[in-house]
């Protein structure tokens, strides 16, 4: 058993960059979760960088397991897992499946402004821009005002409202006073 930190982990990401090889990481991420005993970081955050490798390596069967295992697991992640197993869902070509876990988490509550994103980035890639545009709404809510993720679900709404045609309002003015 191991003790995985940070810093090896970024080693072993660095690495796998150089090589271009996403299917070697995600086996990598792998072997690293099954040797796991304690870490920086926790074994469902390593299944979701595993599952991301593998849809990468454009393998979504492997990366759904791998999210489902991440959310089975239940350890500390910035992104709720569900969110990767429906965009995955999506993916497989079963969005009544992907819009389920959507709703589930939705049911759920307390999002984080990571999860929200990445829910609605799934949603603009699938043509769902009212949905997208509500889960960047109540994500850009949530997040703390001027971070990254801020930031980002504020350019992302601002991109679906102007694909839907919406007016300008207060949570645009906010995107003109973080650039």
């Amino acid at each position: 058993m191991a003790h995985v930190t940070r810093e090896q982990l970024d080693r072993l990401l660095e690495q796998a960059l150089l090589a271009d090889d996403h299917e070697d990481l995600a086996r990598r991420l792998e072997a690293l979760v099954e040797a796991y005993a304690s870490g920086d970081i926790s074994r469902a955050a390593i299944l979701v960088l595993a599952a991301e490798e593998w849809r990468q390596a454009g393998q979504p069967a492997r990366a759904f397991d791998c999210f489902q295992r991440a959310m089975d697991d239940g350890g500390e992640v910035s992104v709720d897992p569900r969110a990767g197993i429906a965009d995955t869902l999506f993916e497989l070509e079963r969005p009544d499946e992907a819009r389920e876990v959507i709703a589930a988490i939705r049911a759920v509550g307390d999002v984080t402004a990571a999860t929200a994103l990445t829910v609605a980035e799934t949603l603009v890639a699938y043509g769902d821009l009212g949905e997208a545009h509500q889960w960047a709404t109540e994500g850009a809510h949530r997040a703390v005002e001027g971070s990254g993720e801020h930031i980002a679900l504020l350019r992302t709404r601002y991109r679906i409202r102007v694909d839907l045609g919406l007016p300008e309002d207060e949570l645009d003015a906010l995107l003109d006073t973080s650039h």
